[in-house]
């Protein structure tokens, strides 16, 4: 399950005023994960927000609760959240999706908002968040800035069929049931070609971090 970070974008925060906070996103198999490593590379905070969607749901807590009240099926047998039975199910019904939504988006965009203020808290003043799908939810109109990973579709096709064992069919379903990428480039502050080797997206990253870099008590929202 994608974790889409949805909410009303004139009410997040993230701390702007202390830190400079930059979206990091891309289509699926476009290497947006790869980039993220390297930034951390670089001493700069990575916000995972898929990694903070499957926290707000562990057993234990309100969401865990909620969701497994709604839709018991999906509770494995070690009590956790079988996320890809849940994705399956909430995104052949849009009811259920906004349901979902309802549920864990508020705490994801706390929880994002909490790690921001913390990261302040002890001098970091650039860090980036990590989210497949922040052009479709509009919050990247409440950072200060936004990165795109692209590739072109046959190697973002071979990396998926690669990761996932799928068919090349399947592959390309799951890439066009998606924004297109050229969308989200074209909101982009700055692009990283991932088609290439390591080597090369390491030091596109390394020019996108020097980007943001400059101006860090000057940062404001994008409009």
């Amino acid at each position: 399950m994608t974790c889409t970070v949805y909410a009303d974008p004139a009410k997040l925060g993230f701390a702007m005023r202390k830190l400079k906070l930059v979206g990091l996103t891309g289509g699926i198999g476009s290497g947006k994960s790869v980039v993220a490593d390297c930034i951390r590379d670089a001493g700069i905070p990575v916000l995972d927000a898929d990694a903070i969607a499957r926290q707000v749901v562990a057993p234990g807590l309100p969401a865990h609760a909620q969701i497994a009240e709604a839709w018991p099926e999906v509770v494995s047998g070690d009590g956790s959240i079988d996320r890809k039975k849940l994705g399956a199910l909430v995104f052949a019904d849009a009811e259920a999706r906004r349901r979902l939504e309802g549920i864990t988006h508020p705490r994801i965009l706390a929880e994002v908002e909490a790690e921001t203020e913390s990261l302040a808290e002890v001098g970091h003043r650039l860090a980036f968040l990590e989210a497949a799908l922040l052009v479709e939810s509009g919050v990247h109109r409440r950072l200060d800035g936004l990165v795109v990973v692209s590739a072109d579709e046959d190697t973002r096709v071979a990396r998926v069929m690669a990761r996932d064992a799928c068919s090349r069919e399947a592959a390309l379903a799951r890439i066009r049931a998606q924004l297109p990428l050229s969308e989200k480039v074209r909101l982009a502050d700055r692009v990283i070609d991932n088609n290439g080797g390591l080597e090369a997206t390491r030091a596109q990253t390394a020019e996108v971090v020097r980007h943001f870099r400059p101006g860090l008590a000057t940062s404001s929202a994008k409009g």
